[in-house]
């Protein structure tokens, strides 16, 4: 390494941003002239309930190849259907995924894991701090001091107004029980143009956000001893003094919304879960203890927002506040999926798992029955509840 140890990481990171700028050029024009665009001083007009199938993804999905090139050259790697944990009892499969992470994981490098507290993530941050602390002893912090090991493990959390107060509870939960040290850091999306304006890259800026600030705790928790006993046949051999996580699954691959993926590519994310289906995520999860094994998919509010509204706090803020009321008046736990979306042209939706909602007509009287349209108006919707 030469005197500044982090330069390859800052170049990674100068890439993934060029790539972001220019992508969001070719694009933003056209999928804006294709909607119509809420402003963010705009009230919603009318409310609708519907049922909708909510599995393992958010967004429409198509299978895609072992490799899929973006509009940018850029080839991102998908398992497609290729799980290694196939068949596997509970027990077969936790230890494939320990292996897999040990592979990966350097016990002299700040690895550093993208938390959000859901059940991706959360294994993720099992393995490797399972992995990392096995057959070592360190402080709390996952800083070692025997055998030769500078490293650390830590999870890290981004906080915005796109992540629910619920979610980061949980998150903290989680990450006790795992016996990881969590980092809650502010993040920056909320200033970006392309993530505000939600044209259709709004994933890709929001994760270069995350992973930048992620960069920046991993190279402050490597320490000048970590990079000191470094040289050049280090750089030769490909060794890291930070090395960054995500929860990212073999599902998660054939869902061509997720341009975070492409995010991650440039960061050089590890993703332990990559061959894992999103069924047997939650097998091993369940199988370690995790309280957010059977948890329905969390993803940030912003992905509530439909293409063209403007990702702004306040419809953060308003979506989050909806959710909680609908959440609580339905009687839901963690383990049902309920969405409330802003759509373009002034109208909201809420979004049952077809289990909860049935026929419709027990939702809707709840709904009425809880004054509801009254309540939404003084959120700063407006209209009534409608089927659909």
């Amino acid at each position: 390494f030469s005197s500044d140890p982090m330069r390859g990481a800052r170049t990674v990171v100068k890439r993934a941003v060029a790539e972001y700028s220019s992508t969001t050029q070719r694009s933003s024009t056209a999928v804006l002239n294709s909607i119509d665009k809420l402003s963010d001083e705009r009230s919603i007009s009318s409310v609708k309930v519907t049922r909708t199938t909510l599995s393992s993804r958010e967004g429409a999905s198509s299978p895609l190849s072992r490799q899929q090139k973006g509009s940018d050259g850029v080839s991102v790697a998908t398992p497609a259907s290729t799980h290694i944990s196939a068949r596997k009892t509970e027990t077969d499969l936790v230890d494939s995924l320990l292996d897999r992470t040990s592979k990966i994981l350097d016990r002299n490098a700040a690895n550093v894991v993208a938390y959000s507290g859901g059940v991706d993530s959360s294994l993720v941050a099992a393995l490797v701090h399972n992995v990392f602390t096995s057959d070592t002893s360190g402080t709390k912090s996952g800083k070692v001091n025997k055998g030769g090991n500078d490293g650390s493990v830590r999870a890290v959390i981004g906080l915005s107004p796109a992540v629910p107060k619920v979610q980061i509870e949980t998150a903290r939960l989680v990450a006790q029980h795992i016996g990881i040290d969590l980092l809650e850091i502010p993040t920056t999306e909320g200033t970006d143009p392309t993530y505000i304006s939600n044209a259709g890259e709004a994933c890709l800026a929001c994760k270069i956000h995350l992973y930048s600030a992620l960069q920046t705790v991993a190279e402050n928790a490597a320490s000048l001893s970590l990079s000191s006993d470094c040289d050049d046949n280090d750089a030769l051999t490909g060794k890291r003094a930070v090395l960054l996580y995500n929860g990212t699954n073999a599902d998660d691959t054939l869902d061509p919304t997720r341009l975070g993926l492409r995010a991650a590519s440039n960061f050089l994310v590890e993703s332990p879960l990559l061959y894992t289906s999103k069924d047997d995520v939650r097998r091993a999860a369940k199988h370690l203890g995790l309280i957010n094994w059977n948890h329905a998919a969390a993803p940030c509010l912003r992905s509530r927002l439909a293409f063209g509204v403007e990702a702004t706090e306040r419809h953060l803020r308003l979506v989050g506040d909806a959710e909680r009321m609908v959440r609580r008046a339905l009687d839901l736990d963690e383990t049902k999926n309920m969405r409330v979306r802003i759509l373009a042209g002034k109208r909201a939706m809420i979004e049952l798992d077809e289990e909860v909602y049935g026929d419709g007509g027990e939702v809707k009287d709840v709904l009425d029955q809880e004054g509801f349209a009254n309540r939404f108006k003084e959120m700063g919707f407006e209209g009534c509840f409608g089927s659909g």
